[in-house]
């Protein structure tokens, strides 16, 4: 009999789902594939042709189906594994991305009554059309001083599950009846592995407004905020939440059917994808943190304390390390912005250029960008194009390009893009500093991290500390498959297992103090300009959405 001595992870982001195949006594990777999702995501129309409401964000359940078995076949076959050598799976998913599911725990868009009705479709994260259902509860949450709303930075955000909730009763109340219950798209798709109710302490803490102390908000709460919401808790919300060192269970028959792996396989309880990496990269101790750059942007601590810290995305105890409290905080457009800005404002030039040297059009502008002096530009952007996540917690607000000229070149604003990003990084990171969570070293992941030298560079001069970045491109599956590696039984926790299986730092970003000083004045007048827009000094980012949403004027 063979030695079941490998774990697979899958990694669902917002665009497509990643898989690894790890050789957990080696510490290797020994495969890895991806599929990008069929239907995307869904801002415009559903499949049908129906119209969406403006700031939506869905997609389709039948594709993390379809692509859950598809990368773990893959893996399998380019690694010459057979299921039976598997050990252990995980998955872990972009977060909050919210499943109305029916009393047979299906999804109510696969339903033929709800395929037109957008309300039943899947809420990826950056679904923002929620924001009035968000700005009503944080307002009731103060009003009755709710302790909760103080762990989450005292505001919520259209991003979490409650006001996507919320939502869907306003706006189609047929479907919230119909909802048997609401949860993560992790969550559906581990019971729908194991056939178990699954609601994991890191989904529910960050993406739920629970605490482990107190639990979820309560039902007096909902019922101020609208009497329809009644008994929500117990009834629609799972109160079956699991610590980081539970499993979700193991494979079903239908499980196994649907991944290509043996029936009894563990499955890890599911993960957040930012969260996920942290074990792929050791990043298992106090004071210890992790930036994950990719279509958004997040930054994530741990500290042995909970503590209130304004405009946070939330913390939960024990969810993602055990002993430990994980805060996140981070910025709804990061990869997002300078994807928005070459698909909708380079010019064919710059295209054909590229093209003629081969090189992706990205490439072409950093290396452009590259040879710009501090400053030289002569812009400075907000880096809202998705809203702001942290610290103003407020998706009405929006981008801003100051200083621009009739001369100014494509990768002059490229580089500003990715100087806001960084201004945007600092600030959450003095917040936390003035909470007293200082970390000690800062390393970082995701796609863009490991191939942009530019824009690390720029992030270690902003931010004044030095920067690991880590040689992986599937930091998420890789945690995934270590969290496997624990749920099957190969070690004890997830401490040992990311000391062995972890990968190790290639590069290291070190701040050029003649750097630090130029752009300590640029960040500066960021600052002025974060709080004269951010804070309501001038409202005129949400005069402009609103008139926008209304249609504009005849």
């Amino acid at each position: 009999m063979r030695m079941k001595r490998y774990t697979v992870g899958v990694d669902f982001g917002t665009l497509s789902a990643r898989a690894v195949l790890l050789d957990v006594k080696k510490g290797e990777t020994l495969a890895s594939a991806v599929m990008e999702y069929p239907h995307g995501v869904m801002d415009r129309t559903l499949p049908d042709g129906t119209e969406l409401p403006p700031q939506s964000a869905l997609q389709h359940p039948q594709d993390y189906v379809d692509a859950l078995g598809t990368v773990i076949r893959e893996v399998l076959q380019k690694a010459g594994i057979s299921p039976e050598e598997v050990s252990g799976l995980g998955i872990d998913f972009t977060s909050c991305t919210l499943v109305a599911l029916d009393q047979n725990r299906e999804p109510l868009c696969l339903d033929p009554r709800f395929a037109s009705r957008p309300q039943s479709y899947v809420k990826l994260w950056k679904h923002h059309a929620s924001q009035w259902e968000t700005e009503k509860m944080t307002e009731i949450a103060v009003e009755r001083g709710e302790k909760w709303i103080s762990y989450c930075g005292g505001k919520l955000s259209p991003e979490w599950a409650f006001p996507k909730i919320y939502e869907t009763l306003r706006r189609d109340e047929e479907v919230y009846r119909a909802t048997h219950c609401f949860c993560e798209a992790g969550e559906w798709l581990t019971s729908r592995l194991t056939g178990e109710d699954v609601h994991a302490a890191a989904f529910a803490g960050f993406k739920f407004n629970w605490t482990r102390e107190d639990g979820f908000p309560s039902n007096d709460y909902f019922c101020a905020v609208d009497p329809r919401l009644d008994g929500i808790i117990g009834t629609k919300i799972s109160t079956n939440v699991r610590s980081v060192e539970q499993t979700a269970g193991c494979l079903t028959a239908k499980g196994a059917a649907m991944t290509g792996l043996c029936e009894g396989t563990p499955v890890a309880l599911p993960m957040l994808d930012a969260e996920a990496a942290m074990p792929a990269l050791n990043v298992t101790e106090a004071e210890r943190g992790l930036l994950v750059l990719g279509t958004s942007g997040v930054l994530l601590l741990h500290d042995p304390a909970v503590k209130q810290i304004d405009g946070i995305c939330g913390l939960v105890q024990d969810g993602v390390i055990p002993g430990l409290c994980t805060y996140e905080a981070g910025q709804a457009g990061f990869g997002d912005c300078f994807e928005w800005f070459v698909r909708t404002s380079v010019p064919a030039s710059y295209v054909e250029a590229a093209q003629k040297e081969g090189k992706n059009i990205h490439v072409y502008l950093r290396e452009r960008a590259q040879k710009l002096r501090i400053g030289e530009h002569g812009l400075l952007a907000l880096d809202w194009f998705n809203g702001n996540r942290s610290v103003l917690q407020d998706a009405d607000l929006t981008g801003m390009i100051l200083g621009m000229h009739i001369g100014t070149r494509p990768e002059e604003i490229y580089r500003a893009l990715i100087e806001a990003t960084a201004f945007g990084m600092r600030r959450i990171l003095e917040t936390y500093r003035e909470n007293g969570i200082v970390p000690r070293q800062l390393g970082a992941a995701g796609g863009i991290a490991n191939k942009d030298d530019m824009l690390m560079q720029i992030y270690a001069d902003v931010l004044d500390r030095e920067i690991c970045v880590f040689d992986t491109a599937q930091a998420g599956a890789l945690g995934s498959a270590i969290y496997a590696a624990v749920a099957g039984g190969l070690y004890r926790s997830v401490i040992e297992a990311a000391k062995v299986l972890s990968v190790k730092p290639v590069r290291t970003y070190v701040p050029i103090p003649a750097h630090t000083k130029a752009y300590d004045v640029l960040y500066a007048e960021y600052c002025r300009l974060y709080d004269y827009f951010g804070r309501g000094e001038n409202p005129v980012m949400k005069t402009l959405r609103k008139i926008a949403q209304s249609g504009g004027c005849e």
